[in-house]
């Protein structure tokens, strides 16, 4: 039995969790939270989206983000302030364009067998994590997105997905809380949506259950190679007595850290160039049953607005967006919170916004919006990262896609699988 580490516990990081105790590795999650799914998978849009597989990598995104430079308010917003790791990592971005239709493709194909695993794991553990399979419907308010949507559908298609074209009537029917004008939409009935928080840490119960060793509030201060081993150095932030800190060596490492995964890469001797996209939520309590009559149930996104609604449970109503460049930044700015509360009352306006928690996350985004899942220079090094906007929905597949190639390097006898 082979002793693996993994730096993280995000979603990433409990799901590759999971999956090697399901196959018979002694497993031990480093957190500097003390629980599990504390940043970037607290609060974010909910949605477990095949059809929001497009990357970001086209001339499109790139004109958009000029033309709103200036907007604070914009969808995507970019801190001008220079930055060697920013600029190189956009000059990287658009070197990436070319690869935009294969990309999409491969994320959307990764994306339908994602949730899949995902069901299983939340039936065979037992965890309610508000899941709603209702679908997901992209709006459109002018025949311009409308347009870009039906290339975007033929590359979906490809994929193997069904999303279909609808009608503002249609749209409607599937959605009856929608207001407003409208040009048209496109259908997911496949998709589905989630509290992501919950998932987690329902998930980490139930690794913990199966042996999951938790070391929370760990700073994770350096990773050496050792040649027949990974050593861990970490600090407790609950026992600051301990001046000297504390060390363990393991057979492998797995970095699942998010926007922290560049940092520990590089003291592995890879690069790993993730940089964080800041993405905001508006969490909205419906407090009576007119709200809760009012909010939608089938999960929208406003591809004009790049806004998402997730529908948590009776009482609870997610809406997320933006894209915001601006380096290991969490503040919470009102200016960008503001357009998320302006549209769900243009959207929804029997809904009460008087109850609104706000929240931001930072996004872990490699230049070609793809995660990096594999090997890294060195032996018993291994990467499960940069997911972007799509942690949530890509998780579980690449949770099995890395556990594969852990088996690979680190059989596992019968006797612990069937243990396990």
């Amino acid at each position: 039995m082979s002793h693996i580490a993994i730096i993280g516990a995000g979603i990433t990081g409990i799901t590759t969790a999971y999956a090697l105790l399901k196959q018979g590795h002694e497993v031990t999650v480093f957190d500097r939270n003390r629980y599990a799914a504390m940043e970037t998978s607290f609060a974010n849009g909910g949605q477990l989206s095949a059809s929001n597989a497009e990357v970001w990598n086209n001339w499109g995104t790139v004109l958009k983000g000029l033309k709103w430079i200036l907007r604070k308010d914009a969808p995507l917003l970019m801190n001008p302030k220079p930055s060697w790791h920013k600029y190189s990592w956009l000059t990287e971005f658009m070197l990436n364009i070319p690869k935009y239709q294969n990309n999409t493709v491969a994320t959307a194909k990764l994306a339908i067998e994602a949730r899949e695993h995902l069901y299983r794991i939340a039936e065979e553990e037992g965890i309610n994590f508000d899941l709603e399979k209702r679908g997901i419907l992209h709006v459109y308010r002018n025949e311009a997105g409308y347009r870009h949507a039906e290339k975007v559908n033929e590359l979906l298609t490809r994929a193997g997905l069904d999303r279909r074209a609808v009608s503002p009537e249609e749209a409607r029917q599937i959605e009856p809380a929608l207001t407003g004008s409208l040009y048209g939409g496109f259908f997911t009935p496949s998709d589905a949506t989630g509290d992501i928080h919950k998932f987690t840490r329902g998930l980490a119960d139930a690794a913990m259950r199966k042996g999951l060793n938790f070391i929370g509030d760990a700073d994770v201060e350096n990773l050496s190679h050792t040649g027949n081993g990974i050593k861990i150095s970490w600090r407790s932030n609950s026992c600051p007595e301990k001046s000297d800190g504390e060390k363990a060596q393991f057979d492998a490492v797995v970095i699942c850290a998010g926007i922290g995964s560049r940092r520990f890469a590089s003291m592995l001797g890879d690069r790993v160039n993730i940089y964080p996209v800041k993405g905001y939520s508006i969490t909205i309590n419906l407090d009576s049953e007119q709200c809760q009559k009012a909010a939608p149930w089938v999960s929208l996104l406003d591809d004009d607005a790049k806004i998402v609604t997730s529908r948590l449970g009776l009482n609870r109503l997610r809406v997320a967006g933006t894209a915001e460049y601006n380096g290991d930044n969490r503040d919470i700015r009102h200016d960008r919170i503001r357009p998320l509360v302006e549209w769900s009352r243009g959207f929804f306006p029997g809904m009460s916004t008087s109850n609104v928690v706000p929240w931001a996350g930072l996004r872990p985004m490699m230049p070609d919006m793809m995660p990096r899942v594999g090997v890294g220079s060195k032996s018993r090094v291994f990467y499960n990262t940069g997911h972007g906007h799509l942690g949530w929905t890509l998780s579980a597949v690449t949770a099995e896609m890395i556990t594969q190639q852990i088996c690979t390097a680190f059989p596992v006898g019968e006797r612990e699988k069937q243990a396990a």
